[in-house]
Parts: structure tokens; C-alpha cells; sequence
């Protein structure tokens, strides 16, 4: 769970990032995002390996929802979601036995609601 929504988180903040940085050439949210996206790390990452089974996935199979975009915006709202979601999954696993860690990605959600908001209204506020 841990290995599968650190990935997730990642990819999430890199598509979102890649949006801002060649569909809209914005250097600032793309940096933020970028600077962020780095964070995403833990300090067991190697450990975790051991326990990825991709293959065995029971949902890897796309759902007709997740496989329809209408355009770029919903691609951009989509994966901004997806990487809000698996902060707060890290966030709750971790405060099992890591607290620290977890505190991190309580504090990467929040970054990711308030960069949500401001890049909506300051870059695409006509486009949503």
C-alpha cells in the first residue's frame, strides 16, 4: 500500500507539473511542484520494493471513468486529485508505526490543496 501510493502520489504531482511546465510554460508552479514531487520520498523506500506485485493488482484493470478525459483540464484536476488521495492514504498508514513520515505527507496534502486553488485561479481561471 505504502509502495503503490508513494508512485502514485509522484506520478500524480509529475503530470500536473508537466501540464505547467510545457502546456503552459509556467516556471513558478511547475518548480513548486517539482521541488514538492522530490519530498515524496521515506527513508525504507528500498524495503518496500519486496512487497511490490504489480501483476497481481486486483483493480489494475482502468475503469471506463478513468480512461475518459475530455480535455487537458480534466487530466489536470484528475491527477491533482490522485496525488491528494495518496498523500492522505500515506498519511494514515504511516502513523502506524512512523509518525514522522506521516506528519510529511499531512503536510504535502495541505501544499497540494493550496496549489490546487492557486494555480486554478491565478493560471486557468476562464478554463474551469
Amino acid at each position: 500500500m505504502v509502495d503503490a501510493n508513494l508512485n502514485r502520489l509522484r506520478e500524480g504531482i509529475r503530470v500536473v507539473e508537466d501540464i505547467l511546465r510545457y502546456g503552459f510554460n509556467h516556471k513558478n508552479f511547475a518548480s513548486i511542484l517539482k521541488n514538492l514531487r522530490h519530498q515524496c520520498r521515506i527513508e525504507f523506500y528500498l524495503d518496500l520494493l519486496d512487497t511490490r506485485d504489480s501483476n497481481k493488482d486486483v483493480l489494475k484493470v482502468s475503469t471506463k471513468e478513468e480512461q475518459n478525459r475530455e480535455n487537458l483540464q480534466s487530466v489536470f484536476i484528475a491527477n491533482f486529485k490522485r496525488a491528494q488521495e495518496s498523500a492522505r492514504v500515506l498519511e494514515e498508514i504511516l502513523k502506524i508505526d512512523f509518525i514522522e513520515e506521516s506528519e510529511k505527507f499531512k503536510a504535502i496534502r495541505y501544499m497540494l490543496y493550496d496549489l490546487e486553488k492557486r494555480v486554478i485561479l491565478e493560471i486557468f481561471p476562464d478554463r474551469f
